[in-house]
């Protein structure tokens, strides 16, 4: 355990006894735990203890955190767990467009909770075993500095953007499901959440699309996406 000892998560959220709950959770998993009440305080706290993950609440006073993540992905894409206790399919929605990785909604249970953090922080640590470089179709991804260009020019991803263009450009041509996406993205195939994969599909599109108007990512519809094919 003593990897997990080295992992440090950053907690932001303005209920006191949810954070005082979640971050019992969290040390008796291994995780250092820093923690926040609202999004100002967030950012002061990122920048000082540098996590690897943080969860994320959406109401808070001061900064909430819809603007947190917006300032953050300015300058980092640290992995996020987005909480909300709203019931609107929209606040998740504007949560994974702003960069989120990964969502809950309140209440939930801290096991669950403590689940999705292994899932992001163990999709993290394969990347350092996976292949440096991959192309295809004009785009590059180096794995090593975390970069991927489009014809040559950068375009900036998200943790899950990145791992989901790297799991279909590393198989052209073939269709890949949403829960196998799903799994390679957030370590889960549970399929209430295979939505989340549709929305990061749409935002990944949409970043290529900036660059060049072509059809990267195919849906085969009833089953799931592929990478399209050299000469496609």
């Amino acid at each position: 355990m003593v990897h997990k000892m080295m992992k440090r998560v950053l907690v932001i959220d303005d209920e006191v006894n949810l954070v005082s709950l979640v971050k019992a959770y969290l040390e008796k998993d291994g995780y250092q735990v820093f923690t926040a009440a609202d999004g100002l305080e967030g950012l002061l706290t990122y920048h000082r203890a540098r996590p690897d993950l943080i969860i994320l609440d959406r109401m808070m006073p001061e900064m909430d955190g819809i603007e947190f993540l917006r300032q953050l992905r300015k300058e980092s894409n640290t992995p996020v767990i987005f909480l909300t206790a709203r019931v609107e399919e929209e606040d998740r929605v504007l949560g994974l467009e702003l960069g989120a990785d990964d969502y809950l909604v309140k209440p939930f249970f801290p096991r669950e909770l403590i689940s999705r953090v292994r899932a992001v922080l163990r999709r993290e640590m394969k990347k350092e075993d996976s292949i440096p470089v991959l192309s295809g179709c004009g785009i590059t991804m180096n794995e090593t500095s975390h970069s991927v260009t489009v014809d040559g020019a950068f375009i900036d991803l998200t943790p899950s953007e990145f791992d989901l263009l790297k799991t279909l450009l590393a198989n052209p041509g073939k269709t890949i499901s949403r829960l196998d996406l799903l799994e390679a993205v957030q370590g889960t195939r549970y399929d209430g959440y295979e939505r989340t994969i549709d929305l990061h599909i749409k935002n990944l599109r949409a970043k290529l699309a900036q660059v060049n108007p072509l059809e990267y990512i195919i849906t085969v519809y009833g089953v799931g996406y592929r990478f399209r094919r050299e000469g496609e």
